[in-house]
């Protein structure tokens, strides 16, 4: 039998609130664990589909690493009823678009945006891949070459690629979940088995670890009908294990961690930097989002008012903040700039990081017109994502499976509301100070010894170094 979820009549103040995303929500239960989230909204004839698997990067065991990732592009390699390669080619062949996938540390998602008349192809292909995935010695071996490719050209080849791979590293501990990379391990790709990506197969890609969200021209029960009839034949793993624990004594690093990379093939130096921050989940995690804007984003931001308005010391469109929003344990900040031409690398830390200290200390606190400003922005960029059937689509899913439920996706304006300058000191005392920093700092004519005295992450880095070759 289908648990089925609508929603009860709500009070006034409730409807209020919701008017961020005033779209329904609908939820159902299949019996085998697969979640079905239904947005229907008459008003365009499209319908996205977004299926999110609860595993990324996180969930790899030791000598696994990258198996989630090279799993994305495993599920376009066919199926009972779809051959290898042709699944982009039914979803074009109907008027679909926006086909792809990806794989984050917390999930890996899958989606298209169809005609609606179309949806219920959409459905049957997904269904056949989670149900009879072509997983062959052939398609895996091919595969592994694409992703070794993806690493040459997004990590090994391009100027300053390894600066995220470094500053991980030193961010999570060794055995951290958030340790290492989604791209992974080469040499654990090519080490493994091809019962090894079978049983990752089994375990993670079951329906009882999957959501499933449709948002778009759609009737919620025709769509849960459909469920059923595709995916519910489809058996359920008994035993999803855990993901490794990502629980941290304290979100602080407690100490500054520096990596010099002499790299004389890069274009000029950069220094990137990374803080931890409370996860995503976390109720501060929004304050860390408007610290981000405020701190370096546009150029009305603090960074480039200082050092590219006032004192004309870095590149103008390389200051910035942004935060990649981790769900367990604790996400990341990060910062990064380049100076301009004749212009000292250490000079443009140094004013760097005093913006940094002076929100730190509270000697320079977010004033009432950058708080404003920050709001705007991303309340802007959350309206301009729910505009769209496919982020629609793909906030239902993240939210239905990193917090559990959907629903949670209509409090995030409130929530970004609700922050004061008060929030933003307290936030930036805690993710800013120099004991919560990692940098990662590329230099030209310099020697594989250029790391500063006192440098409190020098070995950390070395260490990492050696373990990466």
């Amino acid at each position: 039998m289908t648990e089925v979820k609508s929603e009860p009549g709500k009070p006034e103040a409730e409807k209020a609130a919701a008017a961020s995303f005033p779209w329904p929500i609908h939820e159902a239960v299949l019996d085998n664990g697969l979640r079905v989230v239904v947005s229907a909204d008459p008003t365009t004839p499209i319908a996205a589909v977004n299926l999110w698997y609860d595993v990324g990067s996180r969930h790899e065991r030791t000598g696994k690493h990258g198996f989630a990732h090279l799993f994305e592009h495993l599920m376009f390699e066919g199926s009972s009823h779809v051959a290898k390669g042709e699944h982009f080619e039914w979803v074009t062949a109907a008027g679909g678009a926006a086909i792809n996938a990806t794989t984050s540390p917390d999930r890996t998602n899958y989606f298209q945006v169809m005609p609606s008349s179309q949806l219920e192809l959409a459905l049957w292909l997904e269904a056949d891949r989670m149900g009879s995935l072509a997983l062959t010695q052939d398609t895996l071996d091919n595969q592994r070459e694409v992703v070794k490719n993806e690493r040459r050209q997004r990590y090994d080849n391009p100027p300053y690629g390894r600066w995220v791979e470094y500053a991980l590293q030193l961010t999570f501990p060794e055995g951290h979940p958030y340790h290492h990379t989604t791209i992974g391990s080469m040499d654990e790709l090519q080490e493994a088995a091809l019962e090894d990506f079978q049983d990752f197969n089994a375990v993670y890609y079951s329906p009882n670890n999957a959501v499933l969200t449709v948002a778009g021209d759609v009737d919620a029960e025709e769509v849960v009908r459909l469920a059923e009839k595709y995916f519910g034949g489809i058996q359920r793993h008994g035993d999803i294990p855990a993901a490794p624990d990502g629980t941290l004594p304290q979100i602080k690093i407690g100490e500054t961690k520096r990596r010099v990379e002499p790299d004389d093939s890069v274009p000029r130096p950069m220094t990137f930097m990374m803080f931890r921050a409370p996860d995503s989940r976390h109720p501060d995690f929004t304050a860390v989002e408007v610290l981000a804007t405020v701190l370096g984003r546009g150029r009305g931001s603090r960074l480039y008012r200082k050092l590219v308005t006032e004192k004309n010391l870095a590149q103008r469109e390389e200051s910035y903040t942004s935060v990649w929003n981790l769900a367990y344990g604790a996400s990341v900040f990060f910062a990064l700039f380049s100076p301009r031409d004749g212009v000292e690398a250490t000079e443009v830390e140094r004013e760097f990081t005093a913006v940094l200290d002076g929100l730190a200390d509270g000697s320079e606190p977010v004033s009432e017109a950058e708080l404003g400003r920050a709001k705007a922005l991303l309340t802007s960029d959350w309206l301009r994502a729910v505009s769209e059937l496919g982020g629609r689509a793909d906030l239902l899913g993240q939210y239905a499976t990193l917090e559990r439920d959907p629903k949670i996706v209509r409090e995030y304006l409130a929530r970004l509301e609700a922050v004061t300058t008060e929030d933003m000191q307290r936030t930036a005392a805690l993710i800013l100070p120099d004991d919560n920093r990692v940098v990662i700092e590329y230099v030209t004519n310099a020697t594989p010894d250029a790391e500063t005295d006192g440098d409190a992450g020098a070995n950390d880095a070395q260490d990492a170094q050696e373990a990466d070759a």
